[in-house]
């Protein structure tokens, strides 16, 4: 018999590659997400609004719908409503990627980050705990590791001081995950994402967020003087150290968290660099000061992936940027 997925967030970036990546692996894959791309009409919003509801509805079409994959709509932030999905799906193992993202979004809007961070996480956490779900692996971030500058982050590093809302809104995740293990001995594995990027990732971020102003010949602002440094992480390396995690059924006991990133941060000048000699177009640059909530670095520690998945992929940042520019010249043509 098939182990039976459940991916929450299934129509973003991550959530949707690990959806068509598990399957090929031979498991059952279901997704759900907020998002009803049956009734998305694209005439109303702003250009970027618009934008983002065409990349979360293809998304859907190619990973799932072209896969035959069980799709869900469902609103996390409603109790009844998870458990209903739970106890109708059944799932041996429950991968929850469903979350508002975005640092710079949480210090203009903080509010909008608890209906699906907090209140929607909890819900999924109660509906694992009453099904007795041994496999529940969730999203954290490298955000909440704050503003350090000794590298590389391990595990085991204080994660008290967040920088963002958003930040603080992951490490209250991993406490109610623990909270959930010391009182009900529930399993869980909080996955630290490293600056995940690639072909369908987000537009909110820097590699697609950039790549569409220097085709657009638009000035990109590089914050903090463009010396920030980022450990960016390709998607399908993420996905299969995710793979890997479920296949060896790594987040069964105790509750743990485990970073995903390789220890190589690339400063933000050099990625600007590399982003533009794939698309061939000289970006216009400015420099600024270094924003509220913003981190000077992120590295990760990967010793503890290795010690249980044995070895991961490290895709060179410059292969991955011209499969990200090759895509999204298809997607979305100038």
């Amino acid at each position: 018999m098939k182990r039976k997925v459940l991916i929450t967030g299934v129509a973003g970036f991550i959530g949707s590659r690990l959806a068509e990546h598990l399957s090929s692996m031979g498991f059952e894959v279901i997704g759900c997400d907020i998002y009803n791309f049956r009734n998305q009409f694209f005439e109303v919003g702003d250009a970027n609004q618009l934008s983002l509801q065409r990349l979360r509805s293809d998304r859907i079409k190619h990973f799932l719908i072209r896969l035959q994959l069980e799709y869900h709509c469902i609103d996390l932030s409603d109790p009844g409503a998870v458990m209903l999905l739970f106890k109708r799906i059944q799932p041996h193992i429950v991968v929850h990627l469903a979350a508002q993202a975005g640092v710079r979004h949480s210090v203009k809007a903080p509010m909008d980050f608890v209906k699906s961070n907090l209140n929607g996480f909890a819900n999924v956490l109660e509906a694992c705990k009453q099904l007795g779900i041994k496999e529940f692996l969730y999203a954290s971030s490298s955000s909440v590791y704050g503003a350090r500058t000794e590298a590389p982050f391990r595990e085991t590093d204080r994660c008290d001081t967040p920088e963002s809302f958003y930040a603080a809104t992951k490490i209250a995740n991993e406490l109610m995950a623990q909270a959930y293990f010391a009182q009900y001995k529930m399993p869980s594995l909080g996955l630290r994402f490293f600056t995940v990027y690639g072909p369908w990732g987000r537009l909110d971020m820097a590699p697609i967020l950039f790549a569409q102003k220097i085709r657009r010949k638009q000035a990109i602002q590089l914050f903090g003087n463009g010396l920030l440094k980022r450990d960016f992480t390709f998607v399908a390396d993420t996905v299969y150290a995710i793979g890997r995690l479920i296949e060896l059924r790594i987040s069964h006991e105790g509750a743990s968290v485990v970073n995903v990133g390789h220890s190589s941060p690339i400063q933000v000048t050099e990625f600007v660099q590399a982003l533009s000699e794939c698309l061939e177009i000289e970006p216009i640059i400015e420099l600024a000061p270094m924003q509220i909530s913003d981190v000077p670095l992120t590295c990760a520690c990967d010793n503890q992936l290795l010690s249980w998945i044995d070895d991961w992929p490290h895709t060179p940042l410059r292969q991955g940027l011209q499969e990200l520019t090759n895509w999204l010249k298809q997607w979305d043509p100038v």
